[in-house]
C-alpha cells in the first residue's frame, strides 16, 4: 500500500485541472503509424466508433504498465494531476464544467460532454445495463456534442451522473472506456516503440491530456514531432535520449493553449524519473504537480 501522499497539507480534493482534448476522441486504438486518425481538433462532428477488441501488443522487455500493480500506479499519477489526490477511484463521482469550452468534464478520465468520449461512455453502459440512470440524457449528449452547452442536461445530469457512480457496472463501463481509448492503444504504442514501463506511463498521460489523433497537438503528432529529434528504441535509438524529446514535443503542444501553461506534471513528475533513470518506473516515487508534494513508497 502507498503511503499518504501529502507532506504538506492536503490540496482541496476533486479539482479538475483545466487540460482537457485538444481533438475529438478517435476510434481506441487508432494513432500515428496505427493507422489513418479519426480525430478532428475543434469540430465535434465526429461519431463514436464501435467497440473493439483490443490489438495485442507487440512485445517489450518486462511486464511493464500490464503488471496490475503498475497500472495502479500510473493511475495514481495521472490522478495527482487531473485531481489533485492519488484516490482515482473517487473520481466516478467527479463532474463539474471547468469552463474550458468542453462541457461538463467527468470521471476518472476527464469523459467530456463536448468531446464525444462521454457520450460514447454512457452508450457503453447503456449497452451493459439498459435503463439506467444516465440513458435519458443520451438524446441530449448527442446534440451537444462539440459544444459547451449545457442544453437539456444541467442539474438533473449531474444528479444523475452521480447516483450512477455508485453503480459497479457504470464503474466498470468507466474502466472500459479510459482503457479502449486511452490506456491500451498508448500502452501498446509505446511496448511497439521499444518503451519501458516510464515510456508506457508518459504516453498514457500525454493521451489523457491531449487525445488521440495526429495533428500537431494531438498524440500521435506529438510522437511524430518526438520522432523527427530521436529515434524510438524500436529503431534503434536511445529510450531516455527519446523520451526527453517526447517531453519536449509534449512542452510545445501543451503551451499552444492557455488551460496548459502549467507544465508541471511534465516538469515536476515525469522528467524527475527521467533524470534519475527510472525507466522502469520502480518506488519509492516522489514528485510534484501544480506545486503539491505526493509520494508512492511501495508498490499498491
Amino acid at each position: 500500500m502507498h503511503q499518504s501522499p501529502h507532506a504538506t497539507p492536503t490540496p482541496t480534493p476533486h479539482v479538475r485541472r483545466p487540460s482537457r482534448r485538444l481533438a475529438l476522441i478517435a476510434a481506441a486504438g487508432v494513432l500515428a503509424g496505427g493507422g489513418a486518425s479519426l480525430a478532428l481538433a475543434g469540430t465535434g462532428n465526429a461519431a463514436p466508433a464501435p467497440r473493439q477488441a483490443p490489438a495485442a501488443a507487440p512485445a517489450a522487455a518486462g511486464a511493464g504498465l500490464a503488471d496490475p500493480h503498475k497500472k495502479e500506479m500510473a493511475m495514481e499519477l495521472v490522478s495527482s494531476a487531473e485531481n489533485s489526490s492519488l484516490d482515482w477511484k473517487a473520481q466516478y463521482k467527479y463532474i463539474e464544467d471547468i469552463g474550458d469550452g468542453r462541457g461538463y468534464t467527468a470521471g476518472i478520465i476527464g469523459f467530456c460532454s463536448g468531446t464525444g468520449d462521454m457520450l460514447e461512455l454512457v452508450q457503453h453502459y447503456t449497452d451493459l445495463e439498459p435503463g439506467n440512470v444516465l440513458a435519458k440524457y443520451l438524446p441530449a449528449l448527442e446534440r451537444v456534442n462539440g459544444t459547451d452547452s449545457h442544453s437539456g442536461l444541467g442539474s438533473g445530469f449531474v444528479s444523475a451522473w452521480k447516483t450512477a457512480a455508485k453503480d459497479t457496472v457504470f464503474q466498470q463501463a468507466q474502466n472500459d472506456e479510459r482503457d479502449d481509448v486511452y490506456f491500451n492503444p498508448s500502452v501498446n504504442q509505446a511496448k511497439s516503440d521499444g518503451l519501458g514501463t516510464l515510456g508506457q506511463f508518459i504516453y498514457y498521460d500525454a493521451i489523457v491530456m491531449h487525445g488521440p489523433g495526429d495533428d500537431s497537438v494531438s498524440f500521435g503528432g506529438i510522437r511524430k514531432t518526438a520522432m523527427k529529434k530521436a529515434e524510438t528504441p524500436a529503431q534503434g535509438g536511445n529510450e531516455t535520449t527519446y523520451l526527453n524529446a517526447f517531453l519536449d514535443a509534449r512542452k510545445a503542444a501543451m503551451k499552444t493553449e492557455d488551460a496548459h501553461d502549467d507544465t508541471s506534471r511534465v516538469d515536476t513528475e515525469q522528467r524527475p524519473f527521467l533524470q534519475a533513470g527510472n525507466l522502469n518506473l520502480d518506488p519509492p516515487l516522489h514528485w510534484k504537480t501544480y506545486g503539491d508534494p505526493y509520494e508512492i513508497l511501495t508498490l499498491p
